[in-house]
């Protein structure tokens, strides 16, 4: 019997109408962060061309069981893993993310209720309370059946190798729940060189953002401390896997100088051992075949990266991909029903 071929998108955005009021208010504030840019664009849209067909970004992001699902019909996507879209809540005060997180989450959970077998959802927390947000991340999987996290890197310009933010580690690797590590603006202390040429987001300052994140953690020995933590990047792994051999041996170089801590294991080990990355936004078979290769078949996943980017043509990058079938089965749906535990389908 042949196996169905279910294409699960992995890095898809949502959002809800509570949490666009705040960022609105983002937009008229004082802030100088660079995420005020994408904020402005989506938030306070005055129309032209929104790059996203007949729909603006905002509309993609709000309307979920509407022109989302006749889209994924239209192009054969079976499944969408939610994922309230950058910044989150993170730009906002920590009762205020803390509220909205949790109502986010409510509100992934009963889209994802209702459409089973259409949606799954990775669940939002504020990172900048990290015993509450422990206890969001419990109740999203335990109660809400939520299917891992998301965090859109930086919060104030702090990472996940501080030590404050422990309690958000030590909860997910608990909960054996994946945290997707996703791009926002790079913070005020990295800003500078990438707010210019349109640099400041999915050119250039996106991948740099999250790149410096995932290096962070590798160096300072998060993993040895949560060893079992499964982290997932997007956009073919945001360059880190053709810098890896680099990273790597520097990094040793670094240790060896006491300018690093010295970690139980190297780099280039925690990037294949607690890492998977998504293809979104990167439809280039050589990078893919690249990925592949260096990281290994189970570790990469199909994303579109919805509303952002069009549909049809990461369905037809994935359908056409130089991979066997089995490999097109886990770049597909295997891995990713693996990852954040979504039910396989049933035999028909």
């Amino acid at each position: 019997m042949t196996q169905k071929l279910r294409r699960i998108a992995t890095e898809e955005a949502f959002s809800i109408p509570e949490v666009a009021a705040e960022l609105q208010k983002v937009v008229r504030g004082p802030s100088s962060s660079l995420d005020k840019l994408l904020v402005k664009g989506i938030y306070d849209y005055k129309g032209g061309d929104p790059g996203y067909g007949r729909m603006n970004f905002l509309e993609g992001l709000l309307d979920v069981e509407g022109h989302r699902l006749k889209e994924m019909d239209q192009y054969g996507v079976d499944m969408h893993l939610l994922s309230l879209t950058a910044p989150g809540v993170q730009m906002f005060d920590a009762d205020t993310a803390t509220e909205l997180a949790a109502l986010a989450n409510d509100r992934l959970a009963d889209i994802c209720h209702r459409h089973p077998t259409r949606f799954a959802g990775l669940a939002s927390f504020a990172p900048h309370s990290p015993k509450r947000a422990a206890k969001e991340m419990v109740r999203a999987i335990r109660t809400l059946k939520l299917n891992g996290f998301i965090l859109n890197s930086h919060t104030h310009g702090e990472y996940l190798d501080d030590p404050k933010f422990w309690p958000v580690l030590e909860a997910a690797e608990g909960l054996d729940a994946c945290i997707y590590i996703h791009p926002r603006a790079a913070s005020d202390t990295l800003k500078g060189p990438l707010q210019d040429y349109g640099m400041d987001s999915a050119m250039w300052g996106y991948g740099v953002e999250v790149g410096t994140h995932v290096v962070r953690m590798m160096a300072s020995g998060v993993f040895d401390h949560f060893p079992k933590l499964k982290i997932c990047i997007g956009h073919m792994g945001e360059a880190i896997p053709f810098w890896i051999w680099r990273i790597n041996f520097m990094n040793s170089r670094a240790q060896g100088l006491d300018r690093a801590p010295k970690t139980k294991l190297s780099v280039a080990e925690y990037f294949q051992r607690n890492f998977v990355v998504t293809t979104s936004g990167v439809e280039d078979p050589l990078a893919l075949d690249y990925t592949i290769k260096k990281i290994g078949i189970d570790n990469v996943l199909w994303a579109i990266d919805y509303p952002y980017q069009p549909t049809q043509p990461a369905v037809a990058f994935m359908d056409s991909a130089p991979v066997t079938d089995a490999q097109r089965h886990k770049l597909y749906h295997e891995n990713a029903e693996r990852i954040f535990h979504i039910e396989p389908l049933k035999p028909a």
